[in-house]
């Protein structure tokens, strides 16, 4: 094979190469456009206890940012939307949040367990409330063989660190 069509049958490979690099960094943008309305110190401040979840409870667990906003009537206080995503068999390790959570099951069903209260099983279409300092000690899905996954609704002191992992 001469040189010139070594260099002619590489093109394609470098074509696609530099179209799936074009792909990701416009996904990346995308992502990063939805979150412009959020300042940067609350990105960072929200995202950073969030993101840490699966390095905290198994790999089988992720929390996806959804948004974040002040609430204008109601100073000092920051609503905050996540998806958390549990594969298989995955779970958060035990926890706190900073003010309120309200759940939301979208997929699966997520077992529950608040203080010393019961281990619950919610399904798609039900919903917990986790009431302020409350100690989350399960959360995790319900099945080692389908996804499951909810919506996390934080009401919270703005600049809070939302998630507080127990030893």
């Amino acid at each position: 094979m001469t040189a010139m069509s070594l260099a002619a049958a590489q093109r394609p490979i470098a074509s696609r190469s530099m179209a799936i690099a074009a792909l990701g960094g416009l996904a990346c943008a995308l992502a990063i456009g939805k979150a412009l309305p959020v300042t940067i110190d609350t990105v960072s401040g929200a995202l950073a206890p969030l993101c840490a979840t699966a390095a905290e409870g198994s790999p089988l667990d992720k929390v996806e940012p959804i948004g974040s906003y002040a609430l204008p009537n109601v100073p000092g206080k920051r609503v905050t939307i996540v998806r958390v995503s549990y594969d298989p068999g995955g779970f958060s390790q035990p926890h706190r949040h900073a003010g309120s959570v309200t759940a939301y099951i979208t997929k699966g069903e997520i077992r529950s367990q608040l203080g010393g209260g019961p281990i619950e099983t919610f399904g798609v279409g039900q919903s917990f409330f986790e009431p302020p300092g409350s100690t989350h000690l399960v959360s995790a899905n319900a099945s080692t063989t389908e996804p499951a996954e909810l919506i996390a609704v934080f009401v919270a002191d703005e600049g809070a660190q939302l998630t507080t992992f127990l030893e």
